[in-house]
């Protein structure tokens, strides 16, 4: 958990130091809108006599729904990642994450672009790009943040070592590669982009392993004590 902020707040070159549990619980709170408008953008079908074939033509708006939720998940578990760390907010952190929140709350839109486009069979390649350019602009954002925390180390909380900072960066690097890599495959082959795009979920739930290795070092001593 973070390490909360003790006494007067202190001045940095971009305002003062703020906790950021408020940062946190604001942000937990547009993930969640975010991912329950998804499940809004799949109607039900208007022809309950062939209530069978109605649900299964709604297949792109299942597949919109389920990469899109998994990857806000994704965004969500990354941000508690980075503000675990993150002792102390200035006003660049709360500039920039609001800006991600903004992008978080575009991406509902963003997912039913994707899945009329190919319900209607039309227009998957500029929807695809736009799914994963969202998602990309977020990947972006959290490799801005997770640079201006590390560079300014005042934000930093004592939970986290430098090998820790420096596994936590290169996951957010691999993150703008990867989904970079299938929104730009999107643009020409469009299942190719998703499939790409959606290969990224499973892997990304897996822990980054340099970030628990202080917490390893220190439950060792706690059992050698």
């Amino acid at each position: 958990m973070t390490e909360p902020l003790h006494g007067p707040a202190k001045p940095t070159p971009f305002g003062v130091e703020r906790d950021p549990a408020r940062v946190v619980a604001f942000s937990d709170g547009v993930v969640a809108i975010a991912v329950t408008l998804l499940v809004l953008e799949i109607r039900p079908p208007h022809d309950t006599g062939h209530l069978v074939h109605g649900l299964v033509a709604l297949w792109p708006s299942y597949l919109a729904y389920s990469v899109s939720f998994m990857l806000i998940g994704q965004v969500w578990v990354n941000h508690h990642v980075m503000f675990d760390h993150i002792r102390s907010a200035d006003r660049v952190v709360l500039f920039l994450n609001t800006v991600l929140l903004m992008d978080i709350a575009f991406l509902p839109f963003a997912a039913s672009v994707l899945a009329d486009a190919f319900r209607d069979g039309r227009g998957q390649r500029v929807a695809v790009v736009l799914h994963g350019a969202a998602f990309e602009f977020a990947a972006v954002l959290f490799n801005v943040i997770w640079w201006h925390a590390r560079r300014d180390r005042r934000l930093l909380a004592a939970t986290i070592d430098s090998a820790g900072v420096r596994a936590i960066a290169r996951r957010f690097r691999l993150a703008l590669a990867w989904l970079g890599a299938g929104t730009l495959l999107g643009a020409l082959f469009p299942v190719l982009g998703v499939a790409v795009i959606a290969a990224f979920v499973p892997y990304y739930w897996l822990p980054i392993e340099g970030e628990i290795e202080r917490a390893k070092r220190r439950a060792g001593r706690g059992r050698q004590a």
